[in-house]
């Protein structure tokens, strides 16, 4: 039932997976049927990101009911809105459609934490996180991959059909093989919110915003990088996507082993350090083909290698309130996603090239692990 209740969860997260990154495989060729630039494209993805960043609280809403009929819910709501996504007619109407496909992603991602951290005994904490987090990235090894393909032969609105098909895909699985998880105790809404008194997950949301944001900065308009520097063919950038989602998947299995046998800390703290050379590499080499394949798959990976271990951190420091740090790390995550592709597209707009978002994100990462490395050494005794 373990194994069945994390791949029901998975499926969860492979839908939100297709309906988040798939944008990046075919943000040129929207652009394009839309008759809007790619910076007014990159819209799109802020649209959901911000849509994710204000639904992650609303299980806080419904903490009195079992977990399992919140993810049932949520479910619906992923369906529902990506339906809506697939119908839309216009840029506003896109807007919209994305900003409401948003919804339900962080507190699914919130929710599913804690029942996953639920469903195996200690030592395979982390890893149950990680492999609901799988889902999200087998979708970017298959489901992005294909919808990419399917954009250039059909259309792009089959993205979102197929996002919604597995989203209900999710809720037969979910129905069938998650127990009922009940709520911890209601101890009042205000209750909810006396983790946050301490500094630990204001340290996790912080590095969680800046080291999603370092990568994410880049990865908002790699598929233009890719087009217009790296000169790949468009029908190349369904094997350039398979590799993204092969370095998701990588990083986030191992990082989430790794933070199992060391310190979850200690492990993002490290993965932020090696985001610099990476962007910078990025940003110097974009023009050759044989350095831009390895250097995608190592940014997708160290990109997913820290968001499982962050998103146990918040488990493990939010007791009382799992279900509001489940949220608040989802808020950071989006939060990063909406700032970075906007950015990105200021930079662009302002005429410093397709590879100067890369830039941006050196920064960030390096506070996140200057961030990181601190919040090791202050509660490490604590199991960080």
């Amino acid at each position: 039932m373990q194994g069945k209740g994390l791949i029901a969860l998975a499926c969860g997260t492979f839908a939100l997976g297709v309906a988040e990154f798939s944008m990046m495989g075919i943000l040129s060729f929207l652009a394009k049927d839309m008759g809007i630039s790619i910076p007014s494209a990159g819209d799109f993805i802020s649209a959901y990101a911000l849509g994710v960043s204000l639904g992650s609280p609303l299980p806080i809403f419904f903490r009195k009911h079992p977990l399992k009929y919140i993810l049932l819910g949520l479910c619906v709501l992923i369906v529902g809105g990506n339906l809506f996504a697939a119908c839309a007619g216009s840029y506003y109407t896109l807007l919209a459609a994305r900003f409401i496909s948003g919804l339900p992603h962080g507190a699914y991602f919130g929710v599913g934490a804690i029942v996953a951290v639920s469903l195996v005994p200690p030592g395979r904490k982390a890893t149950a996180v990680a492999i609901m987090v799988t889902g999200m990235t087998v979708a970017n090894i298959v489901g992005v991959p294909l919808v990419t393909w399917l954009t250039h032969v059909i259309s792009w609105r089959l993205t979102f059909l197929i996002a919604a098909l597995w989203g209900a895909l999710a809720i037969a699985g979910i129905y069938a093989s998650i127990p009922k998880v009940e709520p911890e105790p209601d101890r009042g809404l205000k209750n909810e919110f006396k983790f946050l008194r301490g500094p630990a997950p204001w340290l996790i949301f912080l590095a969680t915003f800046l080291g999603q944001g370092s990568v994410y900065c880049w990865y908002s308009y790699m598929e233009p990088v890719c087009l217009q520097i790296t000169h790949i063919p468009y029908s190349g950038m369904t094997w350039v996507m398979i590799l993204a989602g092969l370095g998701m998947f990588t990083g986030g299995l191992v990082c989430g082993r790794l933070a199992d046998i060391f310190r979850p800390a200690l492990v993002c703290a490290i993965t932020a350090f090696l985001i610099l050379p990476t962007l910078l590499a990025i940003y110097f080499f974009s023009s050759s083909v044989y350095l831009t394949i390895p250097l995608i798959f190592l940014a997708t990976a160290e990109l997913f290698g820290i968001g499982g271990p962050m998103q146990y951190l918040i488990v493990r420091f939010s007791r009382g309130g799992a279900i509001l740090g489940g949220a608040g790390i989802q808020i950071a995550f989006n939060m990063s996603n909406a700032c970075s592709a906007f950015l990105g597209g200021v930079v662009i707009r302002a005429g410093y090239g397709l590879t100067a978002p890369a830039l941006l994100g050196l920064p960030m990462a390096a506070i996140c692990c200057a961030v990181l490395c601190w919040f090791y050494y202050r509660y490490r005794k604590l199991g960080a």
